[in-house]
């Protein structure tokens, strides 16, 4: 599921307000400058500062 060009357009982290990311194969919006990425769950973002993941993953 892919989400909005214009919803991309507005997005920002909300812990630094900056740009985010779109890595639609993996369903994360990503803050490559904190290295931190929000999920999407049923093509809705999950942009609360204590949902954030660390990215990337750990392996």
């Amino acid at each position: 599921m892919s989400i909005d060009p214009t919803l991309l357009e507005v997005l920002a982290c909300p812990q630094d307000k900056g740009p985010l990311v779109y890595l639609e194969d993996q369903q994360v919006l990503v803050n490559e400058r904190l290295g931190i990425a929000y999920r999407i769950d049923d093509g809705i973002p999950v942009m609360l500062a204590d949902e954030a993941l660390t990215w990337p993953p750990a392996q």
